[in-house]
Formats: structure tokens, C-alpha cells, sequence
């Protein structure tokens, strides 16, 4: 009666019962990482508190009342957070039956002979995640009252009554046990009381099932796992209830943009990941005047702002500011003059200075990104930065791994962090909730130094660059000048010929001649822009390799009534292909992305590259997609049918395996579609 789900746990590496606590603690803090319906939870209060009558609550826990974790809030209003944990940890004990250690069975009760008569609580929100319909779900209170000798945490839901007093939602009380059975054997249990009264919201409280089977599953699988996140949990910097509401706000006000989205990137990602970065910052900024006590919002200059969205939807919030990039997008037409975005190429030097600006952002600035702290703290000293690394750039070009222990992508963060410090900032780290693999930034916006010693610290960025560079860079009739294009091949140029069309004048005020800015015109390198021809050619050398290679695959296939044997060819590794292709073919590819790999997959009417291995496509064995297509790409399948020639009509000395019918190629130039050319739509604002 009341059990849930238990799972068998084997504790081989003498994990638990710590571990047990460490899951508990993922999913009092971070429940979204389970519950996809949540966006989060904010840690009102925490603190212990006693069994005994007076029932106060003591040695708060980083106590916040009302204001949620983060935003450097922890241990603020901590004495008024353990006074209201006290006073509400009365009023819920008063509903308990006093028998049975307070809970009904079949909890595990609190306390009991020998035991502590202390137990430690945490009051939580659950912030449900905005809804695409509807009003936003109402956020949910909980309390979690933690029993370390029983190895139990207990969940009141708590509902708030017209008085403003909290009534425990009784029918969803569940508490999660650990047990030892012997030796490395425990188990995970959840128990409710009265599951068959369970009510299910289907957002904060979803079905019993869910939790056990997923909810519990997932808290096993945490209590036994020893591998330390090498970053920081997500939004640990700012209040996450601000930033659900904040978000939901701007994705509601800002997600038409995804439907007019003129390039060629992935609408959603980008749309919804500078949404989300902009909401990010808004808080932080918020904070900061809070802070310091300012009333005017703050200024910015985006560094590599790209499309420029971010630059528009914090223009838009109120905040002054303005987005360099190297190079024009077509989407900055649509923003308005209301947004500033300027073309122009950013060369780290005296000439590129803001010392009017509150904050410099990097977000993916790729070769920018260890320079804007440098960039911030020559502005001015009260100048502030905030840096999303991407791709991994150093001071003079491509970063070269040094530590074999740390992931590259970890590396590489510890050094932009390290430039931070050198600057003289406090460098404060967090992970942002963005659709994106690379989701942490670095943040400066307080110093380590007083204002009169400047001077020192601008000697000492001067060194740390130069020490870098000189570890790195490739020195010619003892002038510095380094392109990582060229670097491959141990060839230096003269600085004054890598700058950037009219920039040579200012050559003094570089602070690194022969740093290597992005092209004003960006390179196709995917093959595409490969001639037909030279594609062609490779197409059938590769074709050919696979159909020759022995033993043969034969498939049978059925034509009007004929039995035939269709040549499926063999499957080679990627490797084995390139060593059998000619050195200018393969130097050719080499300067393509992706190479060999990206051309064969780009043709894939005749290949389907596999697990780093090459095939010969059987479309027979093409299976339908289940998912029903959105309109606009079933109507650009109808229109392309038959607007190409089948390679195996032409080439596969077997022919094609489909009957012309059934082919969405055509099967010689008699059924040749003309093609229908499909321009975007262009959207005026």
C-alpha cells in the first residue's frame, strides 16, 4: 500500500549514502532536469528544524525568503528567512497527526528513540515552464523536510489559503527513501501515502507512474554516479524565477521573428538562444543597479554581433547600445533604425575603445573573445564584460591545446577566465539554458584593484599577450607577424600585410600586429561550390570502387515480372576510399569542411555514409518517414519529383533498382521536370 517503485542500487564504489543525498539535492534544486515541464526552482528558504515543541528553525542554509537562489543573494535577509521558516514549519507540523512521528504511514517517520530531533528543510517554488496556449501554469510551493538517520526526504505540497496561511495538499504528499540492504546493496524507493487520491496537474505534479519509473530511475542512476560536472548548475548567477517569467515574456513578444527569418541558419536556434541570452542579461543588469544604486539602464556594444537579434531585443528593452560585425546580414534591414548594428571590422588597438559604454558582450566572437576583457578593461575602469565562448581563439589565432586532462572546451574556458584575471576582474562563471553545446559564460563587471593603479595593470595584460605570443607565434626579420591560416605551413608574413584594408594607417595602435580578424566575405567550404564537373568525376571513381569491390552484394529485384540481381556493391571505410583517390583529388577536398565525407553525403541520391563507412544507396530499402512532413516541405518534395536525372539510370550497370514509377528521379530526359525555382519569401516590416 503507498509504494510507488523501488530500484535496486549496487553501490560498488562506496558512493552512498552520500550519493542518495547529492541526487536528492539535483532534484530539489534543479528538478527540470527530470521534469521537462518545469523550467526550474527557486530556493525561498533552508534551514534545520526541531521535532520538539517550540518547532523553531535554526542555522539557516543560505536562507532567501521570497527572492529565490542566485543573483549573489545567498545569506541575504538569512536571520528574517529562518524567523518565516520557523513560523511556516509550525503551521505544517500542526497539520500532521502527532502519532507516527507526524506522517502517516506508510512514511518512514521523523525522529524516534535515539535519533537527532532535528531535521533540515527547504521550502521551494516549482516554476512550471510557459505554455504555447493558455496562461502560464501558477508556480507551486513545497516543502522538502529532510531525515538524515532515516534516509528519507519527505514533499508537503503546500497550497495557500485565502488568510495567506499554507495548507498541506495532503493527497500529494510522497516522500523518497534509501535503504541498505547489505553489503553494496541499497535501494531507492518513492512511497505516497494515498496514491489513490494523487492529483495529477500533469506540470509539477505529474502522474505517479512518472515518478516511479522515470523520477525514481534517474535518482538511482544519480546516487551511484561519481563523475563531477566539470561546470557550474545552470543560472546559478541570477534569480531563476525572474528569468522564467522574463523569458517567456520576450519568446512571446520576439517568436514572429522565427517565421520572417531571412538567412539561412536554423530560425529557432538562434531566435530562441538570443532570447534567452537577452533575458539573461536583463537580470544581471537589473541586479546591478540594484546593486549600485543606479536608475538609468545600462549601455552595450555587442562584439561580432552577427544577426544582430540581441542587439534588437535589448535596444528594445531600453538599453543604449550598438553591434559591430565584419560583415552585413540581410536580417538587419528588417530590425529598423530603432536598432544600431554598424559593418565594420573590430581590430583589437587604440582605436577601438569604449569608454562611454557600461558593458562589452561576446556572444560566439570567436577570434574577439579573448580580447574583449582586455578591450573592457582599457575602456574604462568601471567598463564590464560578459563572453559566450564558441570556437576557440587565442590571441593571435587558432587555440593550441595545452593540458591532456581538462576537456578542450573546459581549457579553454579556464583561459578566457584567466585572461579576466590578468585584467583584473572578478570572473564569475554560469551556464546558460540556450538550444547550444557550448552554454557558459564568463562574466566581469568588479575589479580587483582600485582605480589608481591602472597603469600597473595595463603593464602587466601587456605582458601576459606578449608571453602568449611568444610561445606560439612565428617571428620573420624579427617582426611579429603570425597567420594562423598559414601557420600549418611555418610561413610568416609581414604584419602590415595582414591588416585589413585601411586599417594599415593605425598600425601603431594594434596591440597585436598580424592579429587575423573573420573575412568580410565568408567562404562557402561544404562542396558545394565544388565545379560539377570534378564532383562528377569523384562521384563515379568512388561509385565505381564500391560496385568492384569483391565479394559482391546481390539483391534481388523484381522489374514488370523479371528477376534480376542488382549490384549493392560493398560497404568501404572512409580511409580506404581516400587511399584509393588520386593526391590533388584529396588535397582539393581537404580545404573543403568535412572533405570527402561532406561530398558523398551531399550526394546522397547515390551514397548513404554510415558509421565513417561508405554504401551504395539501395532506395528500395528507403523507408517512408512515420512523421507527418510540414506543408511547406511536402510541397517542395511534389515540385522537385523528377526535376533531376537518376544517377543509376545512367551509371549503374544494373541500372536503377526502382521501376521508373516509383523513382523521384527521372528515368531519361523524356521525364525530365523543368525545375521550379523557390525563392524565399521576402517579409517588409
Amino acid at each position: 500500500m503507498g509504494l510507488v517503485g523501488t530500484a535496486a542500487v549496487r553501490d560498488g564504489g562506496a558512493a552512498l549514502p552520500h550519493g542518495f543525498w547529492a541526487a536528492v539535492r539535483v532534484w530539489l534544486e534543479k528538478p527540470q532536469v527530470a521534469n521537462r515541464r518545469l523550467c526550474g526552482a527557486a530556493i525561498e528558504a533552508e534551514g534545520t528544524v526541531s521535532l520538539g515543541e517550540g518547532g523553531e528553525a535554526s542555522r539557516p542554509f543560505a536562507a532567501v525568503w521570497g527572492g529565490g537562489s542566485g543573483g549573489g543573494q545567498e545569506g541575504r535577509a538569512a536571520s528574517a528567512g529562518a524567523v518565516e521558516l520557523g513560523r511556516l514549519w509550525r503551521e505544517v507540523r500542526g497539520q500532521l497527526s502527532a502519532g507516527h512521528g507526524y506522517l502517516p504511514p506508510p512514511l518512514t517517520p521523523w525522529g524516534g528513540p535515539g535519533r537527532r530531533s532535528e531535521l533540515r528543510a527547504v521550502l521551494r517554488t516549482l516554476l512550471p515552464r510557459g505554455r504555447s496556449v493558455g496562461p502560464p501554469a501558477p508556480p507551486t510551493k513545497e516543502l522538502a523536510v529532510e531525515d538524515v538517520d532515516t534516509g528519507t526526504v519527505t514533499f508537503l505540497p503546500l497550497e495557500e489559503n485565502s488568510e495567506g496561511k499554507y495548507q498541506i495538499k495532503k493527497c500529494n504528499i510522497y516522500q523518497i527513501q534509501l535503504t541498505h540492504i547489505k553489503d553494496e546493496e541499497w535501494s531507492v524507493s518513492i512511497v505516497a501515502p494515498f496514491p489513490e487520491d494523487w492529483f495529477s496537474d500533469g506540470i509539477a505534479y505529474p502522474k505517479l507512474a512518472w515518478l516511479g519509473n522515470e523520477l525514481l530511475s534517474r535518482l538511482a542512476k544519480w546516487s551511484v554516479e561519481q563523475k563531477p560536472s566539470e561546470f557550474k548548475s545552470t543560472l546559478s548567477l541570477i534569480s531563476v524565477a525572474k528569468y522564467s517569467k522574463v523569458y517567456q515574456g520576450l519568446k512571446e513578444k520576439y517568436r514572429e521573428m522565427v517565421k520572417v527569418w531571412p538567412e539561412v541558419t536554423d530560425p529557432e536556434k538562434f531566435v530562441y538562444e538570443d532570447v534567452a541570452i537577452a533575458a539573461y542579461l536583463l537580470i544581471l543588469w537589473e541586479e546591478e543597479r540594484k546593486e549600485k544604486g543606479l536608475t538609468k539602464k545600462q549601455s552595450f556594444v555587442d562584439l561580432g554581433c552577427g544577426n544582430g537579434l540581441l542587439v534588437h531585443i535589448l535596444n528594445n528593452e531600453g538599453h543604449s547600445g550598438r553591434g559591430i560585425d565584419v560583415r552585413r546580414r540581410k536580417i538587419w534591414d528588417m530590425y529598423g533604425q530603432e536598432t544600431h548594428l554598424e559593418e565594420s571590422t573590430i581590430m583589437p588597438g587604440d582605436s577601438h575603445l569604449f569608454p562611454d559604454t557600461d558593458w562589452l558582450i561576446g556572444n560566439h566572437s570567436d577570434e574577439l573573445t579573448p580580447w574583449i576583457p582586455v578591450i573592457a578593461a582599457r575602456s574604462s575602469y568601471s567598463c564590464c564584460y560578459f563572453v559566450l565562448p564558441c570556437c576557440f581563439f587565442d590571441f593571435h589565432g587558432k587555440y593550441s591545446r595545452r593540458q591532456s586532462k581538462k576537456t578542450q572546451y573546459r581549457e579553454y574556458l579556464d583561459f578566457v577566465a584567466q585572461v579576466g584575471f590578468v585584467c583584473g576582474f572578478h570572473v564569475e562563471e554560469d551556464c546558460l539554458r540556450i538550444p547550444s553545446t557550448k552554454r557558459v559564460c564568463l562574466i566581469g563587471k568588479n575589479r580587483t584593484y582600485p582605480s589608481t593603479e591602472r597603469a600597473l595593470i595595463d603593464k602587466q595584460i601587456t605582458q601576459y599577450i606578449n608571453n602568449r605570443q611568444t610561445c606560439a607565434v612565428v617571428t620573420c626579420d624579427r617582426r611579429v607577424g603570425f597567420n594562423h591560416k598559414d601557420h600549418s605551413d611555418g610561413v610568416c608574413k609581414e604584419a602590415d600585410s595582414e591588416l585589413p584594408e585601411n586599417e594599415t594607417d593605425a598600425a601603431g595602435t594594434i596591440w597585436m600586429p598580424g592579429f587575423q580578424p573573420r573575412e568580410k566575405v565568408e567562404r562557402i567550404r561544404n562542396c558545394a561550390s565544388l565545379p560539377r564537373d570534378f564532383v562528377d568525376d569523384v562521384v563515379l571513381n568512388v561509385a565505381n570502387l564500391l560496385l568492384n569491390a569483391t565479394p559482391q552484394k546481390s539483391c534481388s529485384n523484381i522489374h514488370g515480372g523479371n528477376m534480376n540481381t542488382w549490384n549493392q556493391g560493398e560497404s568501404l571505410s572512409l580511409k580506404e576510399v581516400a587511399e584509393h583517390l588520386n593526391k590533388e583529388t584529396l588535397k582539393r577536398l581537404k580545404s573543403e569542411y568535412g572533405g570527402l565525407q561532406t561530398l558523398l553525403k551531399n550526394n546522397h541520391q547515390v551514397f548513404e555514409v554510415l558509421n565513417g563507412r561508405v554504401h551504395i544507396r539501395d532506395w528500395r530499402k528507403e523507408k517512408p518517414s512515420t512523421k507527418t512532413k510540414p506543408e511547406v516541405k511536402r510541397r517542395l518534395s511534389a515540385e522537385a519529383f523528377k526535376t533531376r536525372l537518376c544517377w543509376f539510370f545512367i551509371h549503374h550497370p544494373d541500372g536503377c533498382s526502382l521501376p521508373s514509377e516509383s523513382c523521384p528521379y527521372a528515368h531519361g530526359t523524356e521525364e525530365l521536370r523543368q525545375s521550379q525555382i523557390i525563392k524565399k519569401k521576402k517579409y517588409i516590416q
